[in-house]
């Protein structure tokens, strides 16, 4: 098949963030399929990006083409950001033509986290006329911006996303969603329920096959705690209140039990505060500088026990799908985990303690159940979690379910 992924954000190894896409396609170039994907030439998420000087520049990075669309760059979540979107999708739309007569695809799949990317996508189907439309879900938008900026349903940006979704949810052939809890919401905005299908995110296992060390610094310190015989929880990724990372510094100040040390690593806008927050316990709480995600592996060996925590916030109720969850059930190390959200990865397969979010007083019980395990209860959870990921999780078995997706006759096969 010719497959045409449009993602305003997509990323690649030396890019950064966002992977899915590039993983996804380059799973599928390696079973034959060519894949084009279109993507902006600026993206807040990566940690480089790419140098572009006219629309439709074309780059191949291991067999997947990539045609980047020249667009401003932007801070924060502002007009100049939404500006970005109609450029990017609106350029897209007006050289519809052009793009479907150079790809000819069989399927087109819209996936840029915001909803307008299914205009472009609807206008290029008319062009080719053959070809499929998928609609991928990461987040649900506008609900995340109402709920959690307290934007008004009445706001120009938050009309312009509902009509949007609607339409995505009315005109897509079918909807691939991360979130497996969205079908009921989605049904409600239109879309017939045959449509839906449920891909989560994933791992790469010969990035755990072949992970680059950890930093001199990080590496010191949990070897020196290794060697004191510590109990090392570790947190790894962006530093912000949405993962309730007070909380962990907080059941760490309530314990009493001083075997327990904790590595914050990553960074973020909230990391200063953290830091601060911490004062008083340098001794049994350390921060460390992001690392490459190629040394997670190295982190997580280090570790008897990983941490992740959210909110608790009704936007869940769509499900969850972190990266870092797949990242720490490979890693084949108990999970303290932290979330309410109705899919729950953790008891589904055994391979952690699933504690009450926002409470620092049940993290710390959750801590002290975890040291009061046998070192063979600890390494059984691990393994089950680390089962899971390599039966469940791959980026090759879920490029193949996408693929079953695109495959299937009829909407709901």
């Amino acid at each position: 098949m010719n497959i045409l992924l449009i993602n305003h954000y997509a990323g690649s190894p030396e890019m950064g963030m966002a992977f899915r896409a590039y993983y996804m396609a380059r799973e599928w170039v390696n079973q034959g399929h060519r894949v084009d994907i279109i993507s902006a030439s600026f993206s807040h998420l990566r940690r480089k990006n790419p140098e572009v000087k006219e629309d439709w520049q074309t780059e191949d990075i291991e067999g997947i083409r990539y045609h980047w669309i020249k667009t401003n760059s932007y801070a924060g979540n502002g007009v100049k950001r939404f500006l970005t979107m109609i450029e990017f999708v609106g350029k897209i739309w007006l050289n519809a033509g052009m793009i479907s007569s150079e790809i000819k695809p069989d399927v087109i799949i819209t996936s840029s986290t915001y909803p307008l990317d299914t205009y472009a996508g609807q206008h290029l189907r008319k062009k080719v006329k053959v070809a499929q439309l998928i609609h991928e879900i990461h987040d649900m938008w506008p609900v995340t911006p109402m709920e959690m900026y307290g934007m008004s349903k009445h706001h120009p940006f938050i009309v312009l996303m509902q009509m949007a979704e609607n339409s995505f949810c009315k005109h897509s052939d079918k909807i691939v969603s991360l979130l497996p809890n969205a079908k009921d919401y989605l049904v409600e905005h239109g879309m017939k329920p045959k449509k839906f299908y449920v891909v989560s995110n994933g791992i790469v296992e010969e990035e755990w096959n072949n992970a680059k060390a950890l930093p001199e610094e990080c590496a010191r310190v949990l070897e020196q705690w290794r060697d004191e015989n510590r109990f090392i929880i570790t947190f790894f990724g962006s530093h912000t209140e949405a993962y309730c990372l007070s909380q962990l510094i907080e059941a760490v100040r309530l314990l009493e039990d001083d075997r327990v040390r904790v590595a914050f690593v990553g960074g973020g806008i909230y990391k200063e505060t953290l830091i601060c927050k911490a004062k008083g316990l340098e001794d049994r709480i350390r921060f460390f500088d992001p690392i490459p995600k190629e040394s997670i592996p190295s982190l997580c060996n280090k570790a008897d026990a990983i941490y992740i925590g959210a909110v608790n916030d009704k936007m869940f109720r769509f499900g969850i799908c972190m990266n870092k969850l797949f990242d720490s059930m490979m890693a084949g190390k108990p999970i303290l985990y932290a979330v309410n959200a109705p899919n729950n990865y953790i008891e589904d397969y055994h391979c952690g303690i699933t504690i009450e979010p926002e409470s620092a007083e049940a993290l710390r019980d959750g801590i002290l159940r975890m040291l009061n395990m046998t070192p063979e209860e600890r390494k059984t959870m691990g393994d089950n979690g680390r089962k899971a990921a390599t039966e469940n999780f791959t980026y090759q078995k879920l490029a193949q379910k996408f693929l079953n997706v695109m495959n299937s006759k009829n909407a709901g096969e």
